[in-house]
């Protein structure tokens, strides 16, 4: 056997004791890196536990190199401790990198938690859809308009961050777009890549407004690279687009608390409480007189109603309310369209 051999197995078998106890106690220097290297070594997982772990464990290595260059005089114990705390101010130095790299504008950060975050989209895929926009907010005044009628081009597609844009199409108010809706999802929709076209409505800011916008070409080619994002785009313009027919059946008012769905071709109608009693009241039959003759005998049918003139349009009771005016639609507004309500005798018949 060698001596190498000799001495470890003296070292794990038989190891030395020491003949004597220090009777003093080292410095404190050597304490005050114990105890900052054992808070060091509670700190957490991920980027920010990272960073308390090693915020904690370089002064507590440079602590010890103090030790052993002044108390304990070894050379080997403060080169150590020196080439110890090297490395953690690298791994400082790094997570800072990566987190200022990660860290995005509080505009885009609260825009991701209320779109994309909901959907689990990760973070990286979001930074690639915020690099699209070039990370730019732009703002609108008010009473500022993002798109006129005919004039303006369809070559972006813009996301409304803070205010209120009202749409209307030769000067009739059509709806309004809020926060994290899409400006311009119809017209983005309504044209292949290939195609061009104008705005066919005119966007106005009703308040300050803020919101940031893709260039068409760029985010086509983006849509093509990435089928995630290409699929996650189509889902909220579809959702956006949905939301904003709903907008205008608002609008869709009848008589008689009738309002109209514009989700089927022949507008199927869903009758309010106005209606339903009114039909409750219609079908009432009186009751048989109790000096019948013959009770099999059929009842005499009433002669049928007069014809009677078209009445002019009546504007509405409330078309003083903001975004409303008289022109809003009634049910005769589809009484020339093939397969409307007005062609049918009742909802039974309608529906069939």
């Amino acid at each position: 056997m060698s001596a190498s051999s000799l001495s470890w197995d003296q070292a794990f078998l038989q190891p030395p004791v020491c003949d004597a106890w220090k009777d003093i106690m080292e410095g404190a220097a050597y304490h005050l890196a114990s105890c900052i290297v054992l808070l060091g070594y509670m700190g957490g997982s991920g980027i920010f536990g990272s960073l308390y772990i090693f915020g904690f464990l370089a002064p507590g290595y440079f602590c010890y190199a103090l030790w052993g260059w002044l108390s304990a005089c070894g050379l080997d114990i403060f080169v150590w401790n020196m080439l110890l705390v090297l490395i953690c101010l690298l791994q400082l130095a790094h997570l800072a990198y990566r987190l200022r790299r990660d860290t995005i504008r509080e505009e885009f950060d609260l825009l991701y938690k209320t779109m994309y975050l909901p959907l689990q989209v990760p973070l990286e895929v979001y930074k690639e859809i915020v690099k699209c926009c070039e990370e730019q907010v732009q703002a609108l005044v008010r009473d500022q308009n993002y798109a006129v009628e005919g004039k303006t081009p369809i070559d972006r597609l813009s996301l409304l961050l803070s205010g209120r844009v009202r749409v209307s199409q030769d000067g009739q108010f059509l709806h309004y777009v809020f926060p994290y809706q899409f400006l311009d999802s119809p017209e983005w929709e309504s044209l292949r890549p290939s195609e061009e076209g104008t705005f066919q409505v005119t966007l106005t800011a009703e308040t300050d407004c803020s919101f940031i916008t893709w260039p068409r070409k760029k985010l086509y080619l983006l849509l093509r690279k990435d089928r995630y994002i290409a699929r996650l785009f189509s889902s909220h313009l579809g959702y956006d687009i949905s939301e904003k027919l709903y907008s205008l059946n608002e609008k869709l008012f009848a008589k008689f608390g009738l309002r109209f769905d514009i989700r089927l071709p022949s507008l199927y109608h869903v009758l309010g409480p106005a209606s339903s009693e009114g039909e409750s009241e219609d079908c009432e039959e009186p009751p048989p007189a109790s000096g019948q003759a013959d009770a099999s005998a059929p009842p005499p049918q009433p002669p049928p109603p007069p014809p009677t003139a078209p009445r002019p349009r009546a504007s509405r009771p409330d078309s003083d309310l903001l975004g409303e005016d008289s022109t809003s639609l009634v049910v005769e507004d589809f009484a020339e369209l093939p397969g409307s309500f007005m062609d049918y005798v009742s909802e039974g018949e309608y529906m069939k």
